[in-house]
């Protein structure tokens, strides 16, 4: 009998499979667990969004929208992300999940490079990888995890023109962080007038809470991709609308793979998409609101704990270094921590270079669940330091 597994695409064997899933389909296996790893607002998703949903099914709007998207959307969307953009440049996506996937295979050939600042969530590296693209991890955990235009231009300097793609994603999943718009402009001018795409990842973009969104798109337009969505702002994750925008003719190219692979993305959701980003422009403010509340209190507990942390800026993230006495090796320490504590949380190796020592904490929970989940901490702490 033939092991076909042996034929299939190089390299695809050697890659992990997700490591943050895998993890926590098997705390949902302890007990009265505190969870705080997947990124996924705990709240609903608006009513007003949920009405445009069933009246958009109601009303038979049950067939193959334009593979771009639904005009209302993409008017509407283009709006939301820049007076810049025509509907013309927006391309209506399964998600950013797809948006990257669509992006790194319209413009990576094999041997290509692309950078990547690190701590980052993984997903960027894989879809790299699989298509044959050498991957620079940029550690920025000493920069206070952000890219620095002394190391991006070393980066450059490393691989000449083989550099393809920059990957800036803001703020971070998993530190927090958001740059200011001088330190992104700063990067721009990095790149700038170079062959070279960023992928710009916006999706937090309306969860800032110290500034107004910065973006590199305002000054390096021509250059970027960006992408953005409704999943964390609106709570809509399982809507699965992704919005990716860019100059037309390298939108075009894009949206081959988007035809290849999706064709078009379900009507109602986008009717849905469109109600929130037409009626729904206040709808995150109360839940920026309570997360800014939460990351407070788990900030100040870690803090009080030992526990280094960055202060998050935006997302609902915030990634802590795990203090001297404890287990070092970050995924002994969550393995260790989920069993003998019942609190779930994600190593920060999974989040390639710069990453490792640290923990991740999603504080997208009620704010029960984080006071309950210190105080177990700081049982599990003072049971386990050395």
């Amino acid at each position: 009998m033939v092991d076909l597994t042996k034929h299939m695409k190089k390299g695809l064997a050697e890659q992990k499979p997700g490591q943050i899933l895998a993890f926590a389909a098997y705390t949902n296996k302890i007990s009265d667990i505190v969870k705080f790893t997947i990124g996924e607002p705990d709240f609903n998703t608006p009513e007003h969004i949920k009405k445009a949903a069933e009246a958009s099914i109601a009303n038979n709007h049950s067939h193959y929208a334009p593979s771009n998207g639904t005009p209302g959307l993409r008017k509407v969307a283009a709006d939301f992300l820049a007076e810049k953009y025509d509907p013309s440049e927006i391309l209506i996506t399964n998600g950013v999940t797809e948006s990257i996937y669509d992006f790194l295979t319209a413009v990576l050939n094999p041997g290509d490079v692309v950078l990547v600042p690190t701590p980052i969530f993984p997903l960027y590296i894989g879809d790299a990888l699989s298509m044959g693209a050498t991957v620079e991890q940029i550690d920025t955990s000493d920069d206070g995890f952000k890219l620095t235009p002394a190391k991006l231009q070393a980066a450059l300097d490393k691989y000449g023109d083989r550099v393809k793609a920059l990957v800036m994603n803001y703020p971070t999943n998993p530190t927090g962080v958001m740059y200011s718009q001088a330190e992104l402009d700063a990067l721009a001018d990095v790149v700038r007038d170079k062959p070279i795409f960023v992928l710009a990842d916006e999706i937090y973009s309306e969860l800032n809470y110290d500034q107004p969104h910065a973006s590199m798109e305002k000054t390096l337009h021509d250059q970027v991709v960006l992408m953005n969505g409704v999943s964390k702002a609106w709570a809509m994750t399982g809507y699965r609308i992704g919005v990716v925008a860019a100059p037309k003719p390298i939108l075009d190219q894009i949206a081959k793979i988007h035809q290849a692979i999706t064709t078009t993305e379900p009507t109602p959701m986008q009717d849905a998409a469109e109600e929130a980003l037409v009626n729904g422009k206040d709808d995150a403010l109360p839940m920026k609101k309570e997360f800014q509340k939460r990351r407070d209190v788990l900030y100040d507990g870690l803090t009080k704990l030992g526990f280094e942390c960055v202060k998050p800026k935006g997302a609902f993230y915030i990634f802590a270094k795990i203090p001297a006495g404890l287990e070092q090796d970050d995924t002994k320490f969550i393995y260790d921590l989920a069993e003998k504590g019942h609190v779930a949380v994600i190593a920060g190796s999974f989040f390639a270079k710069g990453g490792a020592g640290y923990i991740r904490l999603s504080y997208a929970t009620s704010m029960d669940q984080i006071k309950e989940g210190l105080k177990r901490l700081e049982k599990y702490v003072a049971e386990n330091k050395q």
